[in-house]
């Protein structure tokens, strides 16, 4: 939520110069040389794709309460504050008051990181609107984290079920902290909220980091769980989404917990350590990465447009903060080019976007790359406004 604003760019607008005068005097101009062709302006794809996704669905068919859908509220809140545009606002409100009733009350149990993600949603509506319903909804959320269930050294199970005990899922890592950091900020609980979200990207990232960089998808403490290993309790792929879900959820919490935080050059020395390995592991040929990262070379492999815009994200706003090497931001702009050659316009003047797997759960090489690679997924929308905001002026 403070984000720089930017003037939006109409899609399409051409720009124009020249001086008229009255038409029955005026010589004919000449045609003006092949160097002089006026440019035309770059079009605001944020613009473009959330008039899309909105003219595709209402706030009542978008989606029920969950995280695909918030993810793309939230990047189209973005696009919110920088264009002002009172509509994208009010959609985000009708969507979330489907869920949060006047008193506060909101039909959710919490059971899952997963399930407090669109909790973002509540923050900032009531950043804008100052409703204390949607404090309340929030608070419900705060309060859930008392008692839900840990790893021994503290970690958020990724859900507080059976087939889940005793996971931590690298997604999971954004699933709640930047609810977390934003909360804190929102309502004056960064004491706790701030140390609690810098812990829970320590431990993930001790747990789920390996030498390459990379972070596994997942870790079982138990070792009970069919995908991991015996002996490290890993998950055996670098499932491309889960690193982008670790990758911004750094970057947000960085960007949130104040420079004398004691766990902030842990989390920088993680983020350091990713960066190298998202340069290293990132397609030459086209700027992307590949949905197993560290296995492009494999025929079968391919390159996975959400977690492209969400390392370019992460790489291009690391970089920027001083986070990591400014040469990063090269790396991000080759990113940023690699995600727009997948964003097309249909007939129907809509933008598409294209190459985005599902909703992906722990599993083999070939079950990831065998994912539906799907167009308009919503993973792969929010992330692409997230990414677009920070890159479009650049």
């Amino acid at each position: 939520m403070r984000r720089r604003l930017r003037t939006a760019l109409t899609a399409g607008a051409l720009a124009t110069a020249g001086l008229t005068g009255p038409a029955a005097t005026a010589p004919a101009a000449p045609a003006p040389a092949p160097h002089a062709t006026r440019p035309v302006a770059a079009p605001d794809w944020s613009v473009a794709v959330v008039d899309s996704t909105t003219s595709r669905y209402t706030p009542s068919t978008i989606g029920g309460w969950s995280y695909p859908v918030g993810l793309y509220l939230y990047g189209q809140y973005l696009v919110y504050r920088r264009t002002h545009d009172a509509r994208y606002l009010t959609y985000i409100k009708s969507y979330v008051d489907r869920f949060v009733k006047s008193d506060g009350s909101i039909g959710q149990g919490f059971d899952s990181l997963d399930s407090m993600q669109a909790g973002r949603l509540l923050v900032l509506l009531h950043h804008e609107t100052g409703q204390d319903r949607y404090r309340t909804a929030a608070r419900k959320i705060r309060d859930r984290l008392n008692t839900y269930p840990r790893t021994s050294d503290g970690g958020f199970w990724h859900a507080d079920t059976s087939s889940r005990a005793h996971q931590l899922w690298a997604d999971g890592a954004y699933m709640v902290n930047p609810f977390l950091v934003e909360y804190g900020e929102e309502f004056g609980d960064s004491a706790y909220t701030d140390d609690e979200a810098a812990k829970q990207l320590s431990v993930y990232g001790s747990h789920l980091q390996v030498a390459d960089g990379l972070l596994r998808h997942a870790y079982d403490e138990s070792r009970s769980a069919g995908w991991a290993d015996p002996q490290t309790g890993l998950a055996p792929e670098h499932w491309c989404r889960a690193v982008g879900w670790y990758s911004m959820a750094i970057v947000d919490v960085l960007d949130a917990i104040p420079a004398n935080q004691p766990r902030r050059p842990r989390l920088v020395s993680i983020f350091r350590k990713l960066a190298a390995g998202l340069e290293k592991y990132q397609d030459p040929a086209t700027g992307r990465w590949f949905q197993v990262m560290d296995k492009g070379s494999r025929p079968d492999d391919w390159t996975e447009t959400s977690c492209s815009s969400m390392f370019t994200y992460a790489l291009s706003r690391g970089a920027r903060q001083g986070y990591i090497d400014p040469h990063y931001a090269a790396v991000a702009r080759r990113g940023y080019q690699g995600v727009l050659a997948k964003l097309s316009v249909g007939s129907d003047g809509r933008t598409n976007l294209a190459d985005i797997s599902i909703g992906t759960n722990v599993g083999d090489y070939a079950y990831y790359v065998g994912r539906t690679r799907a167009t308009n997924d919503f993973h792969g929308l929010g992330a692409f406004l997230i990414m677009n905001e920070q890159l479009r002026g650049d």
